[in-house]
């Protein structure tokens, strides 16, 4: 990956890195194939300038595309996301399709069999890292997309009527709606991470200014009586 102020910044620096590459690939006796490698610009500048790249690979062009599939997240040169959401959904229609030929109204796989597998096939797909396209779904028509997903699996889980509403369905299945299972994994991830100044405390030393006043604890009813019992003993 090539960050410059400018394309033609970084066409430069990608062809001089690319040559470092192909000549250490030429001393360790291996070589990179450049029909399998592929080159994409990612800007969002609206101004006229001339975006086609010239990179090269063993002296060879690269192809230039606009969208590049990698780590199973499909990146498109205005990192919109929407080729990734339309794969994403239009694999996960396929499932349910196959999956719905074993799953009629009064006979085949029953609620939990399918509830089970829509927990550890179906959403395991839709969140696959949230949190890098989480932005993408700000858009209601990618949103839709998602929802209309998770409807038909919801119809198949509670054999209802197709004009059932998703949030009906949602509530009859007890399963999330999954936008906010895709909030949900963007703000565990940013948890995780740290990136405001109140998660960058969890696993790691407090100082005693961090500290919480005992008397603006709130205890459940059970610490309670644990506290009770515990001050009676002493």
């Amino acid at each position: 990956m090539i960050k410059a102020h400018s394309i033609r910044e970084a066409e430069n620096i990608a062809n001089v890195e690319l040559n470092k590459i192909s000549a250490w690939a030429k001393e360790n006796k291996i070589r990179f194939n450049e029909q399998k490698s592929k080159v994409i610009l990612m800007t969002r500048r609206k101004r006229k300038e001339r975006k086609e790249l010239e990179v090269y690979l063993n002296n060879k062009p690269l192809l230039q595309v606009h969208s590049l599939k990698y780590l199973a997240i499909i990146f498109d040169s205005k990192l919109t996301f929407r080729e990734h959401v339309n794969n994403m959904a239009e694999i996960c229609t396929k499932l349910i399709f196959a999956l719905s030929k074993s799953a009629k109204l009064n006979w085949g796989l029953k609620h939990a069999a399918l509830k089970t597998i829509h927990t550890g096939g179906i959403l395991p797909l839709l969140l696959y890292v949230a949190p890098v396209w989480k932005k993408a779904t700000d858009k209601i028509s990618y949103k839709a997309k998602l929802i209309r997903v998770q409807r038909l699996i919801n119809i198949r889980i509670a054999k209802a009527y197709r004009t059932l509403s998703n949030e009906a369905l949602c509530i009859l299945t007890g399963l999330t709606p999954i936008a906010i299972k895709i909030e949900e994994a963007f703000q565990f991830y940013e948890f995780t991470r740290g990136n405001t100044k109140e998660e960058a405390l969890v696993d790691c030393d407090m100082g005693v200014k961090y500290w919480h006043h005992p008397a603006e604890k709130r205890y459940t009813s059970l610490e309670k009586i644990t506290r009770r019992q515990v001050q009676f003993k002493y």
